[in-house]
């Protein structure tokens, strides 16, 4: 058991939509995120993801709304619900997400990461 400190695991990598784990507990990563740009619509058939934003401004987007988070607010997409994230400028996020999770759920494109890495 050892402590975490964020701003020092969000320092190791650079990469924009490439989650790294930082965590793990009941069956679920607790993964870092950069992103910068719009990702992809897609789903998640099995599984909630719940986006924590730890700096910046992160829009995800729906077909009939868009919802905007800010430094300390979170926001868990419902499964099987469409959505895409979009960040104007860099965003730092914490992902609580099943094992399972697939970045880009139902898509596969260059943007999938399925080989996680632990930091």
């Amino acid at each position: 058991m050892e402590k975490v400190d964020l701003n020092e695991k969000f320092g190791l990598f650079e990469k924009y939509w490439a989650p790294k784990i930082v965590g793990e507990l009941n069956e679920q990563f607790v993964k870092l995120a950069k992103l910068k740009g719009e990702f992809v619509w897609h789903q998640h058939e099995a599984e909630d993801e719940l986006f924590l934003v730890w700096k910046g401004q992160l829009v995800i987007q729906f077909r009939d709304r868009d919802v905007v988070l800010n430094q300390g607010e979170f926001f868990i997409v419902p499964r099987g619900v469409e959505h895409k994230p979009v960040a104007d400028q860099e965003v730092h996020v914490i992902l609580f997400e099943p094992k399972s999770v697939l970045n880009t759920g139902d898509v596969q494109n260059d943007l999938t990461v399925d080989k996680l890495e632990h930091i």
